[in-house]
């Protein structure tokens, strides 16, 4: 939170010393927006965070059920490999075959268990991803409604320029005051 603060008040300064020469000063307006505030009371919002919620839900519940499963594995595991330990120690166990048997028995449950909790890593990694990329698709059309509307009003109220306040995003700026190009030829 530190960091985005910094952020805001650098670019707050930056566009303060920026028009701070002559005239420029009476003409530039600067408004901004608690983009959290919006997103936590717009309709279209608070829907998108429930459905976002719901899978996420469901992926956890997948993920606990695996994690169980994985967790019932190494119990069999730990039990079979206790109990071979026993034959082996009381002479149970005689040949080199049954020895051999026993050994592939616990190396497959091994492997098996291994694979488990390998194949949940990857889930989780595809669970995280997918939920991202899901984010990003449900609130791109809220994103956007929000935009527009900060344009429409920047330009109604003759705003130069528009931050959001929650992490100092510069969310309109008029075109007028785009330096880029310049700085760009100063370079060359």
């Amino acid at each position: 939170m530190e960091k985005s603060n910094l952020k805001y008040l650098v670019m707050l300064c930056a566009c303060i010393i920026i028009f701070c020469t002559g005239e420029a000063m009476s003409q530039i307006k600067i408004g901004y927006v608690d983009s959290e505030i919006i997103l936590k009371q717009l309709p279209e919002a608070q829907q998108v965070q429930k459905e976002l919620e719901g899978l996420q839900k469901l992926y956890l519940d997948t993920i606990q059920s695996k994690e169980n499963e994985i967790k019932a594995k190494a119990e069999t595991f730990k039990s079979k490999y206790d109990e071979a330990q026993k034959k082996v120690e009381t002479g149970e166990v005689k040949s080199e075959s049954e020895l051999k048997v026993l050994q592939d028995e616990i190396g497959a449950l091994q492997q098996e268990l291994q694979n488990l909790d390998e194949g949940l890593t990857l889930y989780k990694q595809n669970t995280q991803n997918s939920l991202l990329l899901r984010q990003q698709e449900l609130f791109k059309p809220v994103k956007d409604k929000i935009t527009k509307t900060i344009e429409e009003i920047a330009k109604s109220l003759k705003i130069n320029f528009v931050f959001d306040k929650a992490d100092g995003t510069l969310l309109f700026g008029d075109k007028e005051y785009d330096i880029t190009f310049k700085v760009l030829d100063k370079l060359k």
